[in-house]
């Protein structure tokens, strides 16, 4: 990357008072957040996930300059959510210095490059407060931008809860508004912390046209974030019905960004084995097929095409 970056003037100021910021703990507490808190082992694992996601905003904060070194000592498990926590730090920092910090460029860098999926998706959590546009594409991923609007969705639940997610789902159909309710849907997972029937009931009660975007988010964190165990995934196809799709696609989504980090948990290969009926490494390899010839494409249609195609190279294994 070259010298360390100096930011000029008055932008300096703002790095240096963004650098001291801090999210507090408390963000991950799901008793603080109206979340579901009677299933207490499925509760740790996403508070833990929870918790991660903050150590990396705030390695984030400290090293933004060359943050993986610091990134490298989170849990393997949990890194993807530092990167995301550092992704979203790292878009503010961009935001506050009009792009000058360069800080996306920075995180994707090097091995950044292996949580590319969650840099993209950390970078849209500042977008759900602002109500900003999406960042310029950091190359050589234009694709992987549409990840933002999922990171703003599911920051627009994580903290609105139930009433933003209503909210959310009445908006306007179209394929941005489906990026962000994607999101939504993996925020779902955690607002119910991870109970098959309590997602499934809260996506019934919502609009139907929003209900497919919701359920490959939910099969995004499923498979990526885990708390569940077989018999929940069998209720979770089941529970999706015409929308089993979808859901797959989610799965296949978490295969991609987990095998790409060159870290897959026991977790992610059971949901691809028992969802897709496959290993992670081949539901990844999906992802790359039905990408080809749109990796290039910063198109919120090519992103959507991305999503369609995968569908239809899924095809859900019938609950068992």
């Amino acid at each position: 990357m070259g010298e360390p970056f100096a930011l000029p003037g008055a932008a300096a100021a703002v790095g240096r008072l963004l650098g001291l910021v801090r999210l507090p703990p408390s963000l991950a507490d799901f008793g603080r957040r109206g979340f579901r808190t009677d299933r207490p082992h499925a509760r740790a694992v996403l508070e833990a996930h929870a918790r991660s996601f903050l150590v990396g905003f705030d390695t984030g904060a400290r090293a933004w300059r060359d943050p993986h070194a610091a990134l490298a000592e989170v849990d393997p498990e949990e890194r993807g959510f530092a990167y995301e926590g550092a992704g979203m730090f790292a878009r503010a920092l961009d935001l506050a210095t009009a792009g000058r910090a360069r800080a996306l460029r920075r995180l994707l860098a090097g091995p950044g490059d292996g949580y590319a999926h969650l840099v993209h998706v950390g970078a849209g959590w500042p977008l759900a407060s602002a109500r900003l546009r999406l960042p310029t594409p950091p190359p050589p991923t234009p694709l992987l931008r549409w990840l933002a609007l999922d990171g703003a969705g599911f920051a627009e639940t994580f903290f609105g809860g139930a009433r933003a997610l209503a909210r959310r789902c009445r908006t306007a159909p179209g394929p941005e508004a489906e990026a962000v309710l994607a999101g939504c849907g993996r925020a779902v997972w955690f607002l119910q912390s991870a109970d098959a029937d309590g997602v499934a009931g809260l996506v019934a009660a919502l609009p139907a046209p929003a209900r497919p975007a919701l359920w490959s988010g939910v099969g995004l964190a499923c498979a990526y974030a885990g708390a569940a165990d077989d018999a929940c995934r069998a209720r979770l196809v089941a529970a999706a019905g015409p929308h089993r799709a979808h859901l797959a696609q989610g799965v296949a989504f978490a295969a991609g960004a987990r095998v790409r980090s060159g870290i897959v948990p026991a977790h992610t290969r059971a949901a691809c084995e028992q969802v897709l009926g496959v290993a992670p490494e081949r539901a990844s390899a999906w992802t790359e097929v039905a990408a080809r010839g749109l990796t290039g494409s910063a198109d919120v249609h090519a992103y959507q095409a991305w999503r369609a195609r995968l569908r239809e190279l899924v095809a859900p294994v019938a609950p068992h």
